[in-house]
């Protein structure tokens, strides 16, 4: 069988951008969407890739000259789809470490116009060690630092050479926070003024808020797909059919230079895109979050068997439609469109996504995804919800355990034990919780409620001062340990 860069050829179009990180993520949402615009838009322009860590895939992606296969498949208006297409838009991957020469000089480029990043969250950080004489810098923001001062040096400060920022960093504000770090470098090595005016008048640092599940390479089924494409890939990139992209400007857009909407792509330009990032964040993390632990308490495993169960996928569909929405602002047709969405891909049978991976640090998970909507629907409603208050009782007898070992919580489901990640203070204090001497299940409920609740430093308040919260979660757990997680979620349904 012939490999793919034995039978693949790259039309002739310049570098228009640059991306630090190789990985699968951005290999299978930008590198995919530049090979879309290529297609069909005028945009012709293709991407060199910065490997930002000394240990990374420069090496597999040069060896097949930048060419791989994307596999999307998913779930779309009910009906399974899968499209398979060959990447042509990497023009290779530099390693600033082993050659950084050859990746400085891509400052010189006089086509490049947009910058794309996934360093992952803990990347874009500042550290002050970080010189402009290193070669290279280790961090991201010193890395870009010294690549917008050679590009401000080449083009002697010209407007028209200024950079579009786009990262795609998993935290909030990526694109401002790593406009203030390298700010931030500029005046540690005191650069000139009137490079610090360049990066402010002359590049964008734009927000973005991305969404695309990419598991990457799908090692059990790649001789299988291999076989069915023809040819022999290394680096073959699964992801699900999803892609939305919300991109946050400060003076203009830039589709002109990135017409998304030409190419048909799910992408949003906005001035704001608050509502986009609480729609995700509410809708289809806090469905997670909402599900997972009384989904797992119940025997299930995976989000795809939640969907295939008829008392849990309807847990699901309450808690998001007629309380998480509910409790939200904005149009309700995009976010219900959005939540129909979501359901769809929670079905995707070709992504299995596990449980207890989804539990890690449920409960600063909940803080931030659940318990926005649970205060949203309680202002807005003047009542309390049933589905939001039983997820958080479902969180607290998730945690169940009395013994710690390394850096997780024993918890036990059937006779068989399970793992509780979490920081370790949360740790400790369900474990004291837990080790304490009841009367009963009833007594157990109460005082674990209102310990849990009262817990401000976790939630950012006193949740036992919510009228009837306490009481409510107190019956929910003690339903939960005297019939078990199923039943009382039945029985919170016939309810």
């Amino acid at each position: 069988m012939q490999a793919i860069q034995e039978i693949t050829t790259r039309p002739e179009r310049p570098i228009k951008a640059i991306q630090f990180g190789e990985g699968n993520f951005l290999r299978a949402f930008i590198d995919w969407q530049i090979d879309i615009l290529n297609e069909k838009t005028d945009f012709n322009g293709d991407v060199i890739m910065v490997q930002p860590l000394e240990r990374g895939m420069a090496d597999m992606i040069n060896a097949q000259n930048g060419f791989y296969t994307t596999v999307l498949r998913g779930i779309e208006n009910g009906k399974e789809i899968e499209d398979y297409r060959k990447i042509t838009s990497v023009r290779g991957c530099l390693n600033a470490y082993t050659d950084y020469d050859n990746y400085i000089v891509q400052a010189d480029n006089p086509d490049l116009r947009f910058v794309f990043s996934n360093t992952t969250e803990a990347g874009i950080a500042y550290d002050a060690s970080v010189r402009l004489e290193d070669k290279p810098q280790k961090s991201f923001p010193g890395k870009v630092t010294a690549f917008l001062y050679r590009r401000f040096k080449t083009f002697n400060g010209a407007k028209e050479k200024g950079l579009i920022f786009i990262p795609c960093e998993l935290i909030d504000k990526n694109g401002e926070t790593l406009k203030k770090y390298v700010l931030q470098h500029a005046a540690d090595w005191k650069l000139e003024k009137e490079f610090t005016d360049w990066v402010n008048n002359a590049c964008d640092f734009c927000n973005s808020l991305v969404d695309r599940i990419v598991p990457g390479y799908p090692r059990a089924e790649a001789e299988k797909i291999q076989e069915k494409l023809g040819y022999s890939d290394n680096l073959l990139d699964a992801a699900e059919s999803f892609l939305f992209w919300a991109i946050e400007y400060k003076t203009k857009s830039h589709e002109d230079e990135l017409p998304t909407g030409k190419a048909g792509l799910n992408v949003v330009w906005t001035d704001d895109m608050t509502f986009f990032r609480t729609r995700k964040v509410r809708i289809l993390n806090g469905a997670h979050t909402m599900s997972v632990l009384a989904a797992y308490q119940t025997g299930l495993n995976t989000v795809e068997e939640c969907m295939h169960s008829p008392l849990i996928s309807s847990f699901m569909k309450k808690g998001l439609f007629d309380e998480i929405i509910e409790s939200m602002d904005g149009d309700k047709s995009l976010l219900t469109s959005y939540a129909g969405d979501v359901l769809e891909r929670f079905q995707n049978p070709y992504i299995v996504h596990l449980l207890l991976s989804i539990s890690l640090n449920s409960t600063s998970k909940f803080k931030t995804r659940d318990l926005p909507s649970l205060l949203g629907y309680i202002e807005k409603k003047k009542a309390l919800p049933k589905i939001l208050p039983f997820s958080l009782a479902a969180l607290i007898s998730f945690y169940e355990g009395t013994e710690i070992e390394a850096d997780y919580l024993k918890g036990t489901r059937n006779g068989e034990t399970y793992q509780i990640k979490d920081s370790m203070d949360v740790l400790k204090k369900f474990q004291e919780l837990y080790s304490a001497s009841y009367s009963s299940v009833k007594e157990k409920s109460e005082k674990i409620a209102k310990a849990v609740l009262s817990m401000d430093s976790w939630w950012g308040q006193d949740l036992t001062k919510i009228e009837g919260l306490e009481s409510v979660i107190a019956s929910d757990l003690e339903s939960i340990w005297s019939c078990g997680m199923e039943k009382a979620i039945v029985k919170l349904m016939e309810n």
